[in-house]
């Protein structure tokens, strides 16, 4: 009897204890809904800050803009009001005198060419064109020999080197780098 009595006492206690958890459980429930509801209220908050900094940046922008135009404008205007020009010289350059001996009224910059053209800067397409095609042809004469890839990179890299340098002075020749002969 006495274990029946306690066994039902303990279960009063058991229940009453589950209870209490219940409650508190809605307590923090209850609790987490309003700090969700909190958060949201900031977030809403965040994003009307940061609309009205784009709003802000807008006008800015607008503003700017209207600013640039006019500033556009104005020396748009300042640039089609005719411009008066009160002196000209002709200046010759690369040109030879009749005299042939240098010293005439024209600027023949010290030097007495019987070529109307500069010498270009840099390596011509005839180089480029030996080089592209000496390594472009190597390589294909040792892929191609199968037995002998060294002799087969000599004659491709010859084959080719010519070519490209065929090519390369064709194209100089276009360009005037190079006097047709």
């Amino acid at each position: 009897m006495k274990n029946i009595v306690l066994a039902g006492l303990m279960s009063v206690f058991v229940m009453t204890a589950c209870k209490k958890d219940d409650r508190t459980a809605e307590k923090s429930l209850e609790q987490q809904k309003l700090e969700f509801q909190a958060r949201q209220l900031e977030i809403e908050k965040q994003k009307l800050a940061i609309e009205k900094e784009k709003i802000v940046y807008e006008a800015q922008k607008k503003a700017d803009s209207i600013a640039e135009s006019k500033k556009t404008r104005a020396v748009a205007e300042n640039n089609s009001r005719p411009q008066v020009i009160r002196e000209t010289r002709t200046v010759y350059r690369d040109r030879e005198t009749s005299s042939g001996s240098g010293n005439g009224t024209y600027a023949n910059n010290g030097t007495s060419s019987s070529q109307g053209t500069t010498q270009k800067k840099g390596m011509s397409k005839a180089a480029k064109g030996t080089i592209i095609g000496t390594v472009g042809g190597a390589a294909a004469g040792a892929i191609i020999s199968k037995k002998n890839r060294g002799l087969g990179a000599v004659i491709g890299g010859v084959v080719g080197g010519a070519t490209g340098y065929t090519i390369g002075r064709s194209q100089d020749r276009k360009d005037g780098r190079v006097q047709p002969q």
